[in-house]
């Protein structure tokens, strides 16, 4: 059996969007193709290769999405108790008072150019966050190296 995919309703709707942006490049790339084809007399035609690898690769993309999609498991919003998959985070650095916001999410969401940032259950930081408590002091590994952090809200 096809392993589960726990996805946020979020996450889940972001991914609906994206497969029906992709059936609709799909079509397009699907009538260029058609177009080119019969205006073509060379089959060698770079254009026509061209046009034959995008429609390959939107169609791996829809395949992609909806295996993810037909796999998916919709997470119920947490209590905000206990860090767990779908939980926004706000972190404290408790000396500098610096403030940062995530999100733990599967693998298939993870985004860290969100806000806020998504950060997949399976990185290092994920699993660091998992189970904690308001009022818990952690030590992550960040870009800027290891770092203390507080949690200091924990949504959802």
């Amino acid at each position: 059996m096809a392993r589960e995919v726990k996805l946020t309703k979020a996450g889940y709707e972001r991914l609906m969007q994206q497969l029906e942006r992709e059936r609709e490049r799909l079509q397009e790339a699907t009538k260029i193709l058609q177009e080119l084809m019969e205006s073509s007399d060379d089959y060698d035609d770079s254009g026509l290769e061209a046009a034959k690898q995008e429609k390959a690769r939107i169609e791996a993309r829809i395949d992609s999405l909806e295996d993810i999609l037909s796999r998916a498991v919709i997470l119920e919003e947490g209590s905000g108790e206990v860090i767990g998959l779908g939980s926004v985070v706000e972190l404290e650095d408790p000396l500098s008072g610096e403030r940062l916001s995530v999100q733990v999410v599967s693998p298939a969401e993870a985004n860290v150019l969100d806000t806020p940032m998504k950060i997949s259950d399976a990185s290092p930081m994920g699993k660091a966050l998992l189970g904690h408590r308001v009022g818990d002091v952690l030590s992550l590994d960040t870009p800027k190296g290891k770092r203390e952090f507080r949690v200091v809200a924990i949504h959802g």
